[in-house]
């Protein structure tokens, strides 16, 4: 009886890791490795399809530094980011820095309707299943990575950024 006890204890424990989890951002079906594995490697050049239709292809296959954002329309913590980064983006301008979206799991047109309803101007592309996202090697979003002029990745920000934290992401690749 007190194994049975014991199993459905650490089962509820389980659910409501998963259900608390969900329910502030959740996770992305498919991403295994920690995030910070990637920085200090290589992104190989790639060509994705943006929310427009239109073929992206990643700045850095032309030498352009680039803060990636990852987000959703469905992501809780991402509705607290992008407001902080759309005011950041209204006053500072990014040098050199091109800026790319990657929009996980969601439908373009929403992904679209949640970046005008923020006035976030950025190119992104569509990642409905998750391809692009899984070459980042991440486990939830929001996510912002630094990727140099030669596609090395610089610096990683796990979560919602902070304005001083993107600040000096794109002063870093500024330099």
């Amino acid at each position: 009886m007190m194994f049975i006890s014991i199993g459905l204890g650490v089962a509820m424990a389980a659910a409501l890791i998963v259900v608390v989890s969900v329910l502030t951002g959740g996770t992305v079906k498919g991403a295994s490795a920690p995030a910070p594995a990637l920085v200090g490697k290589t992104l190989q050049p790639w060509s994705q399809q943006g929310l427009n239709g239109a073929p992206v292809a990643a700045p850095w296959n032309t030498g352009h530094p680039t803060v990636v954002v990852v987000f959703a329309s469905w992501c809780t913590p991402c509705r607290q980011e992008l407001p902080q980064l759309a005011t950041y983006l209204a006053r500072h301008h990014l040098g050199k820095v091109s800026l790319l979206g990657v929009d996980v799991q969601d439908t373009p047109a929403k992904a679209t309707a949640f970046l005008h309803q923020y006035h976030v101007t950025m190119t992104s592309i569509s990642d409905p299943q998750a391809s692009v996202y899984g070459r980042f090697l991440l486990s939830g979003i929001p996510d912002t990575i630094f990727v140099n002029a030669k596609g090395v990745v610089q610096n990683m920000t796990i979560g919602a950024i902070t304005p001083t934290q993107f600040a000096a992401g794109v002063a870093a690749l500024n330099a």
